[in-house]
């Protein structure tokens, strides 16, 4: 425990004159005395010399801490803790520090708060003192790790005291550390290793059990590495899946090939922005974080409702015409996205997190799963489901599944082709809009936003296989996780024409895709 505040008051105030020493030696000596009373009291002083905010005044010679306000600081005796006033950088000296004194200082602290009740500051503590590695600071870690509750805090006391013991004279503690340090997936253990393995005066059987254990710790590495690699790709699929869903049912059902499909995810993302700044304008700040809830079934209508509006209003006297099609969804998308840029500017918009889905899990390695993309993951599993329970479930479904079997017997039996078009294309559109809502919180909101994902939902469909949702569901996944360990090898753009030319190899085999959908309409 740290001393009481009383108990050393004399080499207390002995240790904190002795920081304005004329030498940085005699500083650093300073330091380490004051460290080594262990009196709380030196925690703000020590801190404020780091930062370069502790003060002689020039007026009656007392040291203080100042923190500046405006041209002024105002200013807290570093001995007593007391207010002593304000003053201005003309009237105050700052206590000089170089490198080496700023090291002594961290690992002070370092020392000093290691039996700090907030886990948080004990683990930035023993982050101090590896940048010491004296025996006293590995003395001083032993004690504190015997004490240690708390699992991660032990866990960095137990890295930090293999690593001190790693540069040592005693072989033994140096095998032992080598041991610890060879399961670590800590990304500074194999640095600690590379400098014993390469060190000439480390003992034979040390070195070679350096070697060992950096081939382990690599071995290790490559795994977390694979390891987030899969969650990033999971995550890019996901995002592709979202995209690529409303997509895979308008062009399985109608054949159209929609060009303006990007803006309705485009759409979804400002509705997205609109709802956030309507819960600023006009709701208390504690409802902000519902913004995103709100958001999603306004995304669904918007979009929904544009994509009904250019399905009757475009698309319906261009069946069996699918270059004219083409090149008039290529004009609507045009359209929507001046249409933005007049209403909102050319300018990004910034679409905040909720705090619900700030931060995230930090794993081994340093591998940081991050709630947003853990919960667009989740948010598209669920509006993938919701899909695939409409049609399957609903009249609606029903009608949509029929006529993408096969259009004239659905017509035969009495099924509004036409309506069910048209409400295809909306529900189409709304997912779309969903998926903007997701893509809201990984990036900014712009006009070209939906032009980022519409050729790889194409391309996302066309592997999947047209129509199918769970062709949609693997070929996203699939095209995610490929580019994602491709990129590392070949770059982002490469690595993107790679997968392109494999799809192009692909359907040469299987035109249909992987999951072919079976029936008069699609074998005519």
């Amino acid at each position: 425990m740290l001393a009481p505040a009383a108990a050393r008051s004399d080499a207390f105030t002995d240790a904190v004159l002795a920081l304005n020493a004329g030498s940085y030696d005699a500083k650093v000596q300073a330091v380490d005395r004051l460290a080594a009373l262990r009196d709380e009291r030196a925690i703000p002083v020590l801190a404020a010399m780091a930062d370069g905010r502790l003060f002689l005044r020039q007026s009656d010679g007392v040291l203080v801490i100042g923190d500046k306000q405006g041209r002024d600081y105002s200013l807290v005796g570093a001995l007593d803790g007391q207010d002593h006033g304000v003053a201005s950088s003309r009237e105050l000296d700052k206590v000089k520090v170089n490198n080496r004194v700023r090291g002594a200082i961290r690992a002070a602290l370092g020392r000093l708060q290691l039996q700090n009740p907030n886990p948080q500051h004990r683990r930035a503590a023993v982050d101090d003192m590896l940048r010491e590695r004296s025996p006293e600071a590995a003395a001083m870690l032993r004690t504190a790790l015997e004490a240690e509750t708390d699992p991660q805090v032990r866990a960095a006391m137990a890295f930090g005291v293999a690593a001190m013991d790693l540069s040592g004279d005693d072989p033994d503690k140096s095998l032992a550390a080598i041991d610890l340090l060879a399961g670590s997936l800590d990304p500074r253990a194999r640095g600690l290793l590379g400098q014993v393995a390469a060190d000439p005066a480390a003992a034979p059987e040390v070195k070679a059990a350096a070697e060992q254990a950096i081939a382990a710790v690599e071995r290790s590495r490559r795994f977390v590495e694979l390891i987030a690699n899969l969650y990033q790709g999971i995550s890019l699929g996901s995002i592709l899946l979202l995209a690529a869903i409303g997509l895979a049912i308008t062009f399985g059902v109608m054949g159209v090939i929609n060009m303006a499909h990007g803006e309705m995810i485009m759409l979804g993302a400002y509705s997205a922005f609109v709802v956030q700044e309507l819960f600023r304008a006009f709701l208390p700040p504690a409802w902000i974080d519902l913004y995103l809830i709100a958001a999603v079934p306004a995304a669904l209508v918007i979009a929904g409702v544009v994509g009904i509006g250019i399905e009757r209003g475009v698309i319906r006297f261009l069946y069996r015409r699918p270059l004219e099609t083409l090149l008039a969804t290529w004009g609507v998308s045009l359209i929507l996205q001046q249409a933005v840029r007049m209403i909102f500017g050319a300018p990004n918009r910034a679409v905040a997190n909720p705090s619900w889905m700030s931060g995230g899990i930090e794993l081994v390695g340093g591998l940081v799963l991050t709630w947003n993309r853990l919960i667009i993951i989740l948010f598209c599993l669920a509006v993938l489901g919701a899909v695939a329970l409409v049609l399957r479930f609903t009249r609606f479904g029903l009608e949509m599944r029929a006529v993408t079997q096969s259009r004239s017997t659905a017509a035969t039996m009495g099924i509004n082709t036409a309506r069910v078009d048209a409400l295809t294309f909306g529900l189409g559109s709304g997912v779309a809009g969903m998926g903007g809502v997701a893509l809201s919180q990984i990036g900014n909101v712009s006009p070209n936003l939906g032009q980022l994902y519409i050729v790889d939902s194409f391309m996302v469909v066309v592997f999947g296989g047209v129509g199918n949702l769970a062709g949609t569901f693997v070929g996203a996944m699939t095209l995610g996780v490929l580019n994602k360990f491709l990129e590392p090898v070949a770059g982002a753009v490469l690595g993107k024409v790679v997968v392109l030319a494999l799809i192009i190899l692909f359907i040469q085999r299987r035109p249909r895709g992987l999951f072919a959908i079976k029936g008069r309409a699609v074998e005519a």
